[in-house]
């Protein structure tokens, strides 16, 4: 560590160069990590935020809620099923909000409107108002991003194309399908917005879109064989089954790979390069009696320095990108995302100089020795 730490000092410029790389490499490598799992927040936090261990479609629905359609008279039976715990049904539409009366365009809010039982375990928990209430089946909690869009609690509005009037009664946070705002109401009235047009609901007694349950070791094979026309997913299954959730998050996970490639293979040639400049040196210690161990821990020692300095001003940089972001930006960076990403990358530079590494061991001090001018 002395001696990685003396050549450093004494080389500032050059070691400078290969921060200032490694630095923007790991800069957009947050950046990229937390679009990406903002945006998959957006698309599905309001599946991935649920109390519910299982989910149960429709059969042939591939895990889709726009494409699966159940009665809610399955809860009788499932109740009973082994290790269930407690099952609640939930749907799932979209719809545009109007602001008050007016039908203006720039009034209109894209909503995601799920239903569920007021009180059961899918009921987010409030941080303004009141929960749901059965009593009053036109009262809606909602996500607090449509603040932004200027709703309050207390407001009254309708949506459009329909006479349906909701009240928000209170605000939840991070709450989102489908990259929109969710809003929650009693599922029977969201009944009466889904299937408003005669034979929607296709005959189907009390239709739902999905029925959550409870219980990790609820065995899938076992209700799909005692009730007919089901399928029974994971949770996480459930969110792949978004529309276009496995392709986005696919998207940027790519991105984020090649990325990481391509900085494996940046910072192998820098420090293979610097290994290769200072062959001569090497030599005439290895003649002088240092050994093989010694020189690698300088190499590694050197190599951690330079990654924890570069990885530790990414960070800071990319927090400080973070405030400077438009409020609508989905721009999510978790503190488990940090360590992880902080790990490869430490991981990525500490593989890539065992190409330098490999090079120090095969150094003859004699031929070293006669390269010095």
């Amino acid at each position: 560590m002395f001696l990685a730490l003396r050549e450093i000092k004494h080389s500032k410029m050059k070691f400078l160069m290969i921060i200032v790389i490694f630095v923007l490499m790991a800069w957009l490598v947050f950046i990229l990590s937390g679009l990406g799992n903002g945006l998959s927040s957006l698309a599905a936090s309001s599946f991935k935020n649920m109390k519910a261990d299982y989910v149960l479609f429709e059969q042939g629905s591939k895990s889709s809620m726009s494409k699966s359609l159940l009665s809610e008279r399955l809860l009788q039976d499932l109740e009973k099923m082994p290790n269930v715990s407690a099952a609640s049904p939930m749907g799932g539409s979209m719809a545009t909000a109007l602001k008050g009366d007016s039908l203006k365009n720039e009034d209109k809010v894209d909503i995601a409107i799920l239903g569920i039982l007021p009180g059961s375990f899918l009921e987010p928990n409030v941080v303004e108002g009141q929960p749901l209430a059965q009593a009053s089946p036109s009262g809606v909690i909602v996500d607090t991003s449509m603040k932004d869009e200027g709703f309050k609690l207390g407001d009254t509005f309708k949506l459009d194309g329909m006479e349906e009037a909701l009240t928000i009664t209170g605000f939840v946070e991070d709450q989102t399908y489908n990259h929109l705002p969710a809003v929650f109401i009693p599922i029977s009235e969201w009944r009466k917005i889904a299937f408003a047009a005669p034979g929607s609901d296709k005959g189907i007694e009390a239709p739902v879109n999905a029925i959550m349950l409870q219980g990790p070791d609820i065995d899938p094979e076992t209700i799909n064989a005692k009730l007919a026309n089901t399928d029974t997913v994971t949770r996480s299954e459930a969110v792949q089954g978004l529309p276009g959730y496995k392709e986005e998050n696919g998207s940027i996970m790519m991105m984020l790979g090649f990325l990481l490639v391509i900085s494996a293979f940046v910072l192998g040639v820098f420090f293979y390069v610097m290994t290769m400049q200072k062959t001569n040196q090497f030599g005439i210690m290895k003649a002088i009696g240092a050994k093989n161990g010694f020189l690698i821990r300088s190499i590694m020692s050197q190599v951690l320095v330079l990654s924890l300095i570069s990885i530790v001003i990414g960070i800071l940089l990319t927090y400080g990108t973070a405030a400077i972001m438009p409020q609508g930006m989905p721009f999510k960076l978790e503190s488990n995302l940090v360590m992880v990403y902080s790990f490869v990358l430490l991981m990525i530079a500490l593989l890539s100089s065992l190409v330098s590494v490999r090079k120090i061991t095969k150094i003859d001090p004699l031929k070293a020795l006669g390269r010095v001018e």
